[in-house]
């Protein structure tokens, strides 16, 4: 019996880093795994994943509708930490081949902007999973640009539909 576990275990994760080997996604890629779509899309890249972790990026651009005197706002920091989220979400659907699921922003604490995105900046944001249970993920995440931390959050997303 132990050889078969250890077979199948070696299965497994040789599986999972097949799939984990397509990243990053960009472009079309990144929109089947969130719902949202242009202009309220804030993210650009998923980078890396993994069952505890999730790393994606956002090319601050003009046409990003959080823009205001060149920043990105509060408000655009915090929903890309929220689709960053959502990617991770998302892309656990994908692997198992079923359709990214709609969900919304449940909390969000302990939340700390240090400084706000400028225009053609990339940001990028790793969210650690805290807990998964029944639709419900509580992540503590950090926003980075060159290296220097811009925004920390705790967040719970909530998914609210598979369809």
């Amino acid at each position: 019996m132990r050889a078969r576990k250890r077979a199948v275990y070696l299965f497994v994760c040789l599986f999972n880093s097949v799939l984990v080997m397509d990243l990053p996604l960009r472009g079309d890629k990144v929109l089947q795994l969130i719902p949202q779509r242009f202009p309220m899309v804030m993210v650009d890249a998923l980078l890396e994943y993994s069952e505890t972790k999730v790393l994606s990026e956002l090319e601050v651009r003009t046409e990003n509708i959080f823009l205001q005197e060149g920043r990105l706002q509060e408000s655009g920091l915090l929903e890309h930490m929220a689709q960053t989220v959502a990617m991770h979400t998302g892309y656990s659907f994908f692997i198992r081949h079923e359709t990214a699921p709609t969900g919304y922003i449940g909390s969000i604490q302990k939340a700390e902007i240090s400084r706000l995105p400028e225009l053609g900046e990339t940001i990028c944001s790793e969210a650690e999973i805290i807990q998964e249970f029944m639709g419900v993920t509580l992540v503590d995440i950090c926003t980075r640009a060159n290296g220097h931390i811009l925004a920390t959050a705790q967040m719970k997303t909530v998914i609210a539909s598979t369809t």
